[in-house]
C-alpha cells in the first residue's frame, strides 16, 4: 500500500509541475517595443490625425479581405479617430465596392465596409481604369465610394500626402 500511495503521491507531484508550468505559459506577455509607446501629444479632438495609412485592396479572396478589415479595426481600436485610413481598390477587389457585384462578396465583408466607410470616415476609393474596364459607371458602385481615374496613381498620391501604405 505505502509503494501505490508513494506512487500516487509522486504522480501529483509531477502533474502539479506540469500545471505550474502551463500556467506560467498563460500569463507569458509580450514585451512592449518602447518606439511604438504613444508620445504626448497636443492633439485635440477633432483636430487631423497624426496618422494616415492606406491599404491595397486587389484580390476577392475572402480570407485577404478579412485579414485588411481586421487590420483596419485594429488600427481604428488602437488610434482611434486619431487615423485616417483610405482603401484603394483595384482590380478583382473592385467588386466589393459595386451596387451588384460580379465576383462573390460575403455578406459580413460587404456590411463590414459600408460600416467602416459610414462610422468611421475609411475612405474606399475604387480605380477608373478597371471600373472602365468591366464597363462600370460612377451609378454602378456603392455610395459612399470614390473613384480615381488610375488606382495605382491613388496609391502614390495618398502617400505623397503623407499615407503609409500597407499591402498584404
Amino acid at each position: 500500500m505505502r509503494l501505490f500511495t508513494g506512487a500516487c503521491l509522486l504522480g501529483l507531484a509531477s502533474l502539479s509541475g506540469i500545471t505550474m508550468a502551463a500556467e506560467a505559459q498563460n500569463t507569458f506577455q509580450l514585451k512592449p517595443v518602447i518606439e511604438l509607446q504613444d508620445p504626448p501629444s497636443d492633439r485635440f479632438p477633432g483636430d487631423p490625425a497624426e496618422h494616415k495609412a492606406v491599404y491595397m485592396w486587389n484580390k476577392a479572396d475572402p480570407a485577404y479581405q478579412h485579414s485588411i478589415l481586421n487590420s483596419i479595426q485594429a488600427m481604428i481600436k488602437r488610434y482611434g479617430d486619431n487615423v485616417d485610413i483610405a482603401v484603394v481598390a483595384i482590380g478583382p477587389g473592385l467588386h466589393a465596392l459595386a451596387k451588384e457585384p460580379k465576383r462573390e462578396i460575403e455578406e459580413l465583408t460587404y456590411a463590414r465596409i459600408e460600416s467602416f466607410a459610414k462610422d468611421y470616415n475609411v475612405r474606399w476609393v475604387a480605380c477608373g481604369n478597371t471600373m472602365n474596364t468591366i464597363h462600370w459607371s460612377h451609378s454602378d458602385m456603392r455610395p459612399f465610394a470614390e473613384y480615381a481615374e488610375v488606382g495605382a496613381a491613388a496609391l502614390m498620391e495618398l502617400q505623397e500626402e503623407g499615407y503609409k501604405l500597407l499591402v498584404w
